[in-house]
């Protein structure tokens, strides 16, 4: 028997919120509220992405017998994406876009108050890109625990970040985060 299933993966992902709100504590006097709370939350994200794709889908589905398991990625694009999750009614495919826009925007909105944003921005998403082909690697190296690895999911993974990418420079561009403001509350 395995643990996992989605109350599984909201409690960690809830539990770790506590630690990421005191990250953002932390650096709100150094950095500003906008960009504390964007580093705090972009890291946050990242860590629920990862519980969400590399914790088995079901609870106690047990191990999946070697001879079942997957032994190479599927490179069948946009082959038969299974429903999504009870959180996300819809796709798969959806759910895996879904799950990679706030990293890409909080990315961005968290480094755009430096001059290298324009380099750091770009290199932000690509290094999201790398950490879903990991993702999946992992996904292939332990598809005993029933999770599979599907090149769809990189491409939908990365297509989710360049949207939040955008999202994150219209943001930007609204809440200026190279001026430092303070908020009352988390001071």
């Amino acid at each position: 028997m395995t643990i996992g299933g989605t109350g599984v993966m909201l409690l960690g992902c809830v539990g770790s919120f506590i630690v990421f709100v005191g990250l953002a504590r932390l650096l709100i006097r150094r950095l500003g509220p906008v960009t504390a709370i964007a580093i705090a939350g972009f890291c946050w994200t990242v860590l629920c992405i990862g519980i969400l794709t590399l914790i088995p889908a079901r609870w106690g589905i047990g191990v999946v017998p070697v001879e079942q398991a997957q032994t190479q990625c599927s490179l069948d694009y946009g082959g038969p994406a299974p429903d999504g999750f009870w959180i996300l009614p819809g796709s798969q495919r959806l759910l895996n876009i879904a799950v990679f826009v706030p990293a890409g925007a909080l990315w961005v909105l968290a480094v755009a108050r430096w001059r290298s944003a324009w380099v750091l921005a770009p290199l932000g998403i690509a290094a999201l890109g790398l950490y879903s082909i990991a993702i999946e690697a992992l996904q292939l190296a332990a598809s005993r625990i029933g999770r599979a690895c599907d090149v769809t999911d990189m491409v939908d993974n990365l297509m989710g970040a360049v949207i939040g990418g955008v999202v994150g420079l219209l943001l930007a561009l609204v809440l200026r985060p190279w001026r430092r403001r303070r908020l009352a509350a988390w001071n």
